[in-house]
């Protein structure tokens, strides 16, 4: 018994005339008769009453129908579904996301994703540092990392998706909160809400090449994991923080956020992947994403 069986027996049944399931098979008469036939003989069971005026099910062939139908759409339904997931359009994913990301484009992105392509499973892992999100790339936890460069590893692919300004987050209360814009040398006396140092942010190497540059270290007073506990201890007053822009989408009451003078400096939001070739959902991802971020720009 093959699949075409099945086939040919199904449009008979719901026909009920074999020269026209003949014509919707789009084979000759003759030979759909003799399918039927070796179909019944394999069964044992008469499946039609033929007639020279009609074509009848008998109660055998009625019950086979309906079978027989379950089997023909689940094998239609499983075809479908590995043509979506062998075209990227049906998957599960797993995004990795730096804090100021997590508030701004993670949220569009999933939103586009559930959109464009909604055969995803899409799971997201936001306030990850960038070193954390290499250990789950490399260890397959994540499928895609949104973090700040720079990434090292030859087994890394990284691109970059926009670039964020860097602004600093004050207390309301802050003498400065009430200008326009900060300049680097005013925060020489200030105490300092940063990352997490010692290699695991690279916003907190990117702070302290800022201030290096300007001929000082930063009083760092608290190291944090999460963006969010970082802005809460700004709004509690507890010192001041260099953020990427984006961090402002948090809303949190009580913060005040400022351009950094005098340079207006930037810094980098990347995709990073691992450096085999991308699955062809990987690639229908990342497509969605570079398109997101430029709407976002």
């Amino acid at each position: 018994m093959e699949l075409r069986h099945l086939r040919y027996f199904r449009a008979v049944a719901e026909e009920l005339h074999f020269g026209r399931a003949a014509e919707r098979l789009h084979i000759a008469q003759p030979p759909l008769s003799q399918q039927i036939r070796q179909l019944e003989d394999e069964l044992g069971v008469t499946l039609f009453t033929r007639s020279t005026r009609r074509v009848e099910l008998t109660p055998a062939g009625a019950a086979y129908l309906e079978r027989v139908g379950a089997i023909l759409d689940a094998v239609e339904v499983a075809g479908a579904q590995a043509q979506r997931i062998a075209e990227g359009r049906q998957g599960a994913l797993s995004i990795g996301c730096v804090g100021s990301a997590t508030y701004s484009l993670l949220p569009r992105l999933v939103r586009a994703l559930r959109t464009e392509l909604p055969g995803l499973d899409v799971s997201v892992r936001g306030e990850m540092l960038a070193p954390a999100q290499i250990s789950a790339l490399v260890s397959g936890q994540i499928d895609l990392a949104l973090l700040r460069p720079p990434v090292g590893g030859s087994d890394i692919v990284v691109e970059t998706v926009r670039r964020d300004r860097l602004f600093v987050a004050l207390p309301d209360a802050d003498p400065h909160a009430a200008g326009t814009a900060v300049h680097i040398d005013d925060l020489r006396d200030a105490e300092f809400i940063a990352h997490a140092g010692h290699g695991r942010s690279v916003m907190s190497g990117v702070v302290a090449a800022i201030c290096a540059t300007a001929g000082f270290v930063p009083q760092i007073r608290h190291e944090v994991e999460e963006t969010s506990t970082l802005v809460t201890l700004v709004a509690a007053g507890l010192g001041v923080a260099i953020v990427p822009e984006p961090t402002a989408a948090l809303g949190v009451a009580g913060v005040t956020y400022r351009p950094l003078l005098p340079d207006d400096p930037e810094v980098e939001l990347a995709v990073a992947r691992l450096a085999t070739e991308p699955s062809p959902m990987i690639e229908q991802v990342l497509t969605v994403l570079r398109r997101v971020a430029a709407a976002e720009g």
